[in-house]
């Protein structure tokens, strides 16, 4: 890829965002439903589980990244569902943006969202699990590095499904079998955070980086293809 290959890939990456972006500041989808939505998730936990403390400080990584999963699909299907409104996915395929430009910034746009969810969900687990984390630096770097990947493999899907009647259904069941491993790498690495024991976790840590370059290797081929078809 040249620079100005490079250039004009970062360029529309970056008006694809800000759309994506100054559409949310005006729908307000984070605030008044994604960030309830990851809370009340936590809130249902404790409950399911046990209001002993010691047994939700336990299971506090694994709580927190599943909270987080279920809320990157909704982040997903917001993401696709306002461009296939009146056409304008259509609108997209014609502009003459660069496809992996595209990708990347409707990968950028959620992975913007959910870090703003996962800062939110670091709060909740702290004050209703009473569980802090001692490895805060491997805490950020897991979060950026799985969140990364989460949006790479959704912006993926999120366009596969984008075109499909069953959409809602159908992006569920692609989706969550190829993230299984990032759940399980950032669960391992925030266990490691909390547990005092950050050697193991930035090994995970390092996993989940070379999982989010893959799928976004994989998003600058696929995604091309999978605009044009949807």
């Amino acid at each position: 890829m040249t620079n100005t290959t490079l250039r004009s890939v970062i360029s529309d990456a970056r008006l694809v965002a800000g759309k994506d972006l100054r559409l949310e500041w005006r729908s307000r989808v984070t605030l008044n439903q994604l960030l309830p939505f990851a809370l009340l998730v936590l809130v249902l936990f404790a409950f399911a589980l046990d209001p002993d403390r010691s047994v939700l400080k336990d299971a506090t990584p694994g709580l927190f990244w599943l909270a987080v999963l279920f809320s990157t699909l909704l982040a997903i299907q917001r993401a696709f569902a306002v461009e296939t409104v009146d056409g304008i996915i259509d609108a997209l395929r014609i502009s003459g943006l660069d496809p992996a430009g595209i990708f990347l910034g409707k990968a950028a746009g959620i992975a913007l969202h959910l870090l703003v969810v996962e800062a939110a969900l670091l709060v909740g687990v702290t004050v209703m699990y009473g569980a802090s984390p001692s490895g805060l630096l491997l805490v950020v770097a897991t979060s950026i590095a799985a969140t990364a990947g989460l949006a790479a493999a959704g912006a993926v899907y999120g366009v596969l499904a984008a075109g499909l009647r069953v959409r809602d259904t159908l992006l569920p069941i692609l989706w969550l079998p190829v993230v299984a491993p990032l759940l399980i790498g950032a669960t391992q690495a925030f266990g490691s955070a909390y547990e005092k024991s950050s050697g193991a976790g930035w090994r995970w840590c390092g996993l989940l980086g070379a999982f989010a370059v893959l799928y976004t290797a994989i998003g600058f081929v696929a995604f091309e293809p999978l605009l044009e078809e949807s």
